[in-house]
């Protein structure tokens, strides 16, 4: 099973995207905790809201660490949108994440480009630094020595994207 990781800065479609290869595929996804989690908060986020979500992911991901029937399993995010964010906001990053993403979880990281239009919503927040995330998000993928694929277009554009590189690289 190979384990991909959509990503990318806010109101880029890593959900839909996420959940449409999940259903071409007839694999599993996991949708994104975050976005659960502080939608529930009755109050803003602290640091520590964040490393629960971060624990969330690890967990989520654990589940996934044995062989699965399924030839690929989506997740709707990942712990380097985690650790961009704690260091953006908190200036600090628990050594748990860190250690997590050094285990190399993922076999594709599918980066988003922030070539939608924003979508505002309760949980979004910086609908003007998509391209300064972007960029960040990336560098943190190179920084692993993971493969990824940016993935662009509208509509079915970008999920044909998405199909034809996973295609490309895992069905040689």
């Amino acid at each position: 099973m190979y384990k991909i990781a959509v990503v990318g800065p806010e109101s880029t479609g890593k959900s839909v995207l996420a959940e449409q290869l999940a259903v071409h595929y007839g694999s599993p996804w996991v949708p994104e905790y975050a976005r659960t989690y502080v939608e529930q908060l009755s109050r803003p986020y602290h640091f520590d809201d964040i490393c629960h979500i971060a624990r969330k992911q690890i967990e989520q991901e654990t589940v996934f660490e044995t062989d699965n029937p399924a030839p690929y399993v989506f997740f709707d995010t990942d712990l380097i949108i985690t650790k961009v964010w704690l260091a953006y906001r908190y200036q600090q990053i628990p050594a748990f994440i860190e250690d997590r993403l050094k285990t190399g979880f993922f076999d594709l990281y599918l980066l988003c480009e922030p070539d939608l239009p924003w979508e505002p919503d309760s949980v979004r927040e910086h609908g003007h630094d998509r391209d300064f995330f972007f960029e960040w998000y990336k560098t943190e993928i190179e920084n692993l020595n993971k493969p990824y694929v940016c993935i662009n277009g509208t509509g079915n554009t970008r999920i044909r994207n998405a199909i034809n590189s996973i295609n490309n690289i895992f069905e040689k």
